[in-house]
């Protein structure tokens, strides 16, 4: 199964970014870039705050839903302490 992750970027304006990937540098690269989202273009540069590796794109995509909703102040605590189940 391919490694996923999860990550979140700390944008200039100190807001935070979350989204997926299966190739962390590459995503980095695009978002400093400006081509990776509309969101991060507006709010470059960006820096990586956090990330996880997950088993698989649908783990990512749950675990990136649940940190969505969570308040800006909790998100890298609850990102940092995920574990993955199996």
């Amino acid at each position: 199964m391919q490694a996923w992750y999860v990550y979140l970027l700390r944008c200039a304006d100190n807001s935070l970014y979350c989204g997926i990937t299966n190739d962390l540098d590459r995503r980095l690269t695009a978002h400093n870039a400006g081509t990776a989202s509309k969101y991060t273009r507006a709010r470059l540069p960006v820096a990586l705050a956090a990330s996880v590796e997950v088993d698989g794109k649908s783990a990512a995509l749950k675990l990136e839903l649940a940190i969505k909703k969570l308040p800006a102040g909790q998100k890298i605590e609850r990102l940092m302490n995920h574990t993955q189940t199996k």
